[in-house]
């Protein structure tokens, strides 16, 4: 069956854009066919981004579209002629005799009921593709020359061709036309000139012959594979670095991997800063010896083909290099004359955020946080933490962080050493902004997780307290990530702390901040760390009613370390057959109770009298709730959940039986309040340990 081919050529899309940009393509092209009425295959549509294109193939569309019936719902049966007649003009009919009348359960409709004849699949492709990039979503777009359309970069030239054909079309820029091409270019300066093609495999093989790889994942393969021989030709190996490669992938159309040389001169700075220079500015690759320590070799993607071999292009890339590393040493050696204590000073001048305060302010309460937070981090030393924490910020002074803020507390680290301070505090400075995110390593240094938890919990406490939360999708601050990044140093290093009187002691550092309003800072950000904590076990099983169950319980609940535990031992006893029983259970006294006392007016969470049993089966189901109540005190206090499920589970035959032969509505009042009763102790009992009115399913 016939393909389609399409390819929106345009000035150079960012790198970070273009994989996104490739699936929006294929899933809005695929839904804009679906609609038209086409039956695709899975994966009927496939799409492929690079610098200057993005391509998109659907393959076996029929030369036509399908005939399709349309329905059109119009007013019911007995309206008044004024609604009547708009439905006969908006559906093409000339009487009323030309509808439909159909019963829809909620009184007589007429419908318009027309057969549409498919129409020839390229003169639907003319109103697709023009809809289709009308519609397209950039995070940030631009619009040129007089025209209103807006795209990434200005839009050149759009290919678009259907059973080898040029689709006859053009799409409206706004103050302009820009109609279908079958011709495209390859490479801007190794093929500029244009060229028709017929089908995509056409398209690829001739944009290949004119040096463009259209494939990302063959580009991406062809880079790694190449860097890699170019560094093992000297006996080195290539730096893992999987987001640089995936940059430099969407930087060039047909890379040439050359093997450059960094000098020796400036071989003895810090190795973050030689490889940031590298990264950050260049997207160099590092080399490294065998023994993974750095070596005095780069690999840069040229996106040309040379005849010298790419010497001259080696030979201009160490040049800017060697400037850009100048710089750094420059950097390196002013830095170094003044001690990073002494900068602290200089903070004050930083703004963190302004009803926030400075950073030297945010500084002090890091400090004086970590402190307080070291005798629950087993192995802290409360003066080091103070020390660590005062220190932390005082590098984004330094001229290297201002030129490279990617290394921020990296080069804390080393100017601490360089001053002398304790191994511990340089390594904390270095270590408190992570982690970063869900792949970046935690730290496990006592000082190290004081200070990190300490700067997370403290921005935290201060955007809650000032109602700057996130909205939406909307995380302006980072906060999300901030709630994660402390839930896992919490977790990780199984920290026995709560999280209100955190909250709260941090509140109480900010100087001006209204006392009175600490508890409901603290109980809006456990509310919110709840919600995060969800997000952040849900890939380990532990569903998120579940965590809601038992942060439930009363008292509250504010000890991760102790909650995950709870939530785990609930999670095994509810796989079993007696806790999915008395779920059940528990679930049927709970609505009878919620009925009768919605009816009734009141309560019945009074403890029942065994003097108005009037069948075993209360005096068992009695004897059980008391007889559990005295074996799970005892587990709760050790914090071992699993003994205490184990105990709830002996719950279960009473519970049954006294559902099986005791009618709860009794006629007698007192009879039935006292049952009612007996039911609030079973809600009260299982309460103790989780909320189980908040399990699902």
């Amino acid at each position: 069956m016939p393909e389609f081919l399409l390819e929106l050529r345009s000035e150079e899309i960012p790198a970070r854009m273009q994989r996104r940009a490739a699936a929006q393509l294929k899933e809005r092209l695929a839904a804009l066919l679906t609609e038209a009425g086409f039956a695709l295959a899975k994966d009927a549509v496939t799409t492929y981004a690079g610098p200057r294109r993005l391509t998109a193939v659907a393959a076996d569309l029929p030369a036509a579209q399908p005939d399709r019936t349309v329905e059109r719902k119009g007013p019911r049966v007995g309206s008044p002629q004024g609604a009547i007649d708009g439905f006969l003009k908006a559906a093409g009919l000339a009487s009323l005799d030309q509808a439909e009348q159909r019963d829809s359960g909620k009184g007589v409709f007429y419908f318009a009921v027309q057969r549409q004849l498919g129409r020839a699949t390229s003169a639907v492709l003319a109103e697709i593709v023009p809809a289709l990039i009308k519609a397209f979503e950039w995070p940030k777009s631009m619009r040129w020359a007089t025209w209103s359309q807006r795209w990434v970069r200005p839009l050149h030239a759009v290919l678009c061709v259907f059973d080898g054909e040029t689709v006859v079309g053009k799409i409206d820029l706004g103050g302009g036309a820009m109609g279908f091409t079958n011709e495209t270019i390859g490479h801007r300066f190794l093929a500029p000139e244009p060229f028709a093609v017929t089908s995509f495999s056409d398209y690829a093989d001739k944009l290949d012959r004119a040096f463009v790889m259209v494939d990302a994942a063959e580009r991406r393969a062809y880079i790694s594979r190449i860097a890699g021989q170019r560094a093992g030709e000297n006996g080195l190996q290539l730096r893992v670095d999987d987001g640089l490669l995936d940059e430099v992938t969407g930087l060039v159309e047909w890379p040439v991997p050359l093997l450059g040389r960094i000098d020796d001169a400036f071989m003895d700075l810090p190795v973050e800063v030689l490889t940031t220079s590298m990264r950050a500015h260049l997207k160099y690759f590092a080399c490294l010896r065998l023994d993974d320590t750095l070596a005095p070799r780069f690999v840069v993607v040229s996106n040309m083909e040379n005849e010298d071999g790419g010497k001259q292009v080696v030979a201009g890339n160490e040049r800017v290099l060697r400037a850009r590393l100048s710089d750094a040493r420059f950097f390196w050696d002013q830095d170094r004359k003044r001690k990073l204590a002494d900068r602290v000073a200089d903070l004050g001048a930083v703004l963190f955020y302004q009803r926030l305060g400075t950073v030297a302010e945010k500084a002090e309460r890091i400090a004086a946080l970590a402190k307080w937070l070291a005798p629950t981090i087993p192995g802290c030393d409360p003066a080091r933490a103070e020390r660590a924490g005062h220190l932390a910020k005082a590098d984004l002074t330094t001229g290297m962080v201002g030129e490279f803020p990617e290394l921020q507390g990296v080069m804390g680290r080393y100017y601490a050493r360089h001053d002398g301070e304790p191994e511990m505090v340089a390594d904390a400075i270095a270590e408190h902004y992570a982690p970063k995110g869900p792949d970046d390593r935690c730290p496990t240094a006592p000082v190290s997780v004081a200070v990190a938890l300490a700067d997370k919990i403290d921005t935290l406490v201060g955007f809650f307290a000032i109602d700057e939360k996130p909205t939406g999708s909307k995380d302006p601050f980072a906060l999300r990530r901030a709630a994660l990044g402390a839930i896992r140093l919490i977790i990780e290093n199984r920290l026995r702390l709560g999280l209100i009187a955190l909250f709260e002691r941090a509140h109480a550092l900010y100087a001006g901040f209204d006392r009175a309003k600490a508890d409901g800072v603290a109980s809006a950000l456990l509310d919110f760390l709840a919600d995060r904590l969800k997000v952040h076990l849900k890939d380990q099983g532990l569903k998120h009613d579940l965590l809601a169950a038992v942060f439930a319980v009363p008292g509250g609940e504010d000890d991760l370390v102790r909650l995950i535990q709870r939530g785990e031992a609930l999670k095994g006893f509810l796989a079993s057959d007696d806790g999915a029983n008395l779920l059940v259970a528990y679930r049927r006294a709970a609505n009878i109770l919620r009925i009768e006392e919605k009816k009734d007016g009141t309560r019945y969470d009074r403890l029942a009298d065994p003097r108005l049993f009037a069948t075993p089966e209360e005096a068992r189901l009695h004897q059980a709730i008391a007889d559990v109540a005295a074996r799970t005190d005892p587990f709760l206090a050790d914090e071992d959940f699993s003994g205490a499920m184990g105990a709830l589970a002996d719950l279960r035959q009473p519970v049954d039986d006294f559902f099986d032969r005791v009618t709860v509505n009794a006629e007698e009042a007192d009879l039935r309040q006292n049952r009612l009763c007996l039911l609030s102790q079973i809600r009260v009992g299982m309460d103790a340990i989780a909320d189980f009115s908040k399990i699902e399913g």
